[in-house]
């Protein structure tokens, strides 16, 4: 399953990346996050890899997020694993005359199981949903940190 989604930010390109890339900001803006740990390379370049730890409920989620792509302040891919679902999520940003930011983000993801090829096929509001809500709760950290 693949779509896109965008969101207009009011907070200029520059600040916006270093907010979005700095893993120490997650716990402000991805609900549910617990932990990450650096398994290689900078967080941000190009081939790192970081483990995030999610609880939802009572059930704990690890995944595997790869920096796979990044031009400059305007582009960056990455690419989360679990045991499954795949998630590539490419990431644009493009800063507005009013020095504001716009994202969007084209998500595709790869069921690994049966049933999470039968969530995507009878739910796929859900996931449109759930990355909706991330990019919305983004907007609210950085518009605040003003």
């Amino acid at each position: 399953m693949k779509f896109t989604t965008e969101i207009l930010i009011r907070t200029p390109l520059s600040d916006f990346v270093k907010k979005l890339q700095n893993p120490e900001n997650l716990k402000y803006w991805q609900r549910d996050f617990i932990s990450y740990d650096v398994i290689s390379g900078y967080p941000g370049d190009v081939g790192s890899k970081m483990k995030l730890v999610y609880k939802t409920g009572k059930r704990k989620l690890e995944l595997i997020e790869t920096v796979i792509h990044k031009q400059d302040s305007y582009e960056f891919h990455v690419m989360y694993d679990t045991k499954e679902m795949q998630n590539i999520q490419e990431n644009y940003f493009e800063e507005t005359p009013e020095l504001h930011t716009k994202w969007v983000a084209i998500n595709e993801f790869l069921p690994m199981s049966f049933k999470m090829r039968m969530m995507l096929i009878l739910m796929p509001r859900t996931f449109k949903k759930q990355t909706k809500q991330y990019m919305q709760d983004f907007k609210d950290f950085a518009e605040k940190e003003l």
